[in-house]
């Protein structure tokens, strides 16, 4: 499906808390330097109490907003698309609406989740929705709060994920060359296990007790069997995207990728070389940021001018589940 649609505008925001390698180093009981050598992270931002998923979405909203010109003018639609939600109910879009002042406005805004791609899944909508005349503005945005989740016993997760938040407004468009070109995912739920949350859903109760409820409210994951999977799935969904669009790899400006992890980006160059210097990589800085890592990419290539008018350029990601995909867009 090809959906005619502009970035109007974009926005991200990071967390006022920098924490460095360094810091993490004393936390872990390290020499100095080991952090960042064995996880490949010099700094990454935290979220304070105050800086709610919510909060942290409105600003980059707002930046969004702001770039486009829309002014107090609602969009038609508002999808977030977070790889965990602020709460269960009701949706964090339902919070940002009203936190953008578009409370009363009657904006259809809602939740859509396949954790670490679920901004991808949210734009995949929002161009649906304008491919087929039901919206022509459409903000589209992901927040996380890696932080809240991690636990303090295994180094490697509570080194490498970071919080943050990014959004994109987006608009129909009477060119016929820019927009989405191809969107390619795909799912293989037999790995499941690989990387879960338990506890925030049904799955685990109170009446299971305070101690389950806290082993379950720390994010899990197989590293080593969550990069194999992810790796084995990426070359198909990328050659199908590339293969829809009618492009080669030659003809993308940058790859936006999912900032997984050191090795996992550095796996996404060789799959680009030898021009890998166009996957985008903003990891050390960063971290993981869960499903607001793309967006944040997006927004670091766009600002810079690494993505501009005319690019082809492809966003390209692995989730839990465990699921990949690929977009290609033309800006």
């Amino acid at each position: 499906m090809i959906s005619n649609f502009t970035i109007a505008g974009w926005g991200s925001y990071r967390p006022r808390t920098l924490l460095t390698s360094r810091a993490l180093d004393e936390r872990q009981g390290q020499s100095p330097g080991w952090t960042e050598r064995q996880f490949g992270i010099a700094a990454r931002h935290v979220a304070s109490e105050e800086e709610t998923t919510s909060m942290m979405a409105t600003e980059a909203a707002r930046e969004a907003l702001n770039r486009a010109g829309w002014g107090s003018t609602p969009p038609d639609v508002i999808i977030g698309g977070c790889g965990v939600m602020e709460q269960p109910i009701p949706s964090t879009a339902a919070l940002v609406q009203n936190r953008l002042g578009f409370g009363q406005s009657g904006v259809p805004s809602f939740d859509v989740n396949q954790t670490c791609l679920s901004f991808m899944v949210a734009l995949d909508i929002a161009a649906m929705g304008i491919a087929c005349g039901r919206w022509r503005r459409a903000l589209v945005f992901a927040s996380d709060i890696a932080s809240a989740g991690l636990n303090p016993e295994e180094p490697k997760t509570r080194s490498i994920f970071g919080d943050g938040a990014a959004a994109l407004a987006i608009e129909a468009t009477s060119d016929p060359t820019c927009g989405m070109r191809s969107s390619v995912s795909v799912t293989h739920g037999a790995h499941h296990a690989l990387a879960q949350l338990r506890a925030g859903g049904t799955k685990l109760r109170i009446a299971e007790g305070y101690q389950a409820l806290v082993a379950g409210s720390y994010f899990e994951m197989d590293a080593f069997g969550i990069f194999k999977a992810a790796a084995k799935a990426l070359p198909g969904v990328i050659e199908r995207a590339l293969e829809q669009a009618e492009i080669s790899k030659d003809d993308l400006a940058c790859v936006i990728s999912h900032q997984a992890s050191a090795p996992g980006g550095e796996h996404i160059k060789r799959l680009f070389a030898p021009n890998s210097d166009r996957v985008v990589n903003i990891f050390p800085t960063t971290g993981n940021q869960i499903a607001a890592s793309i967006p944040s990419v997006l927004a670091h290539a766009l600002t810079t001018g690494v993505a501009k008018p005319g690019d082809y350029i492809l966003l390209l990601g692995t989730a839990a589940g465990i699921s990949a995909s690929a977009m290609v867009l033309k800006l």
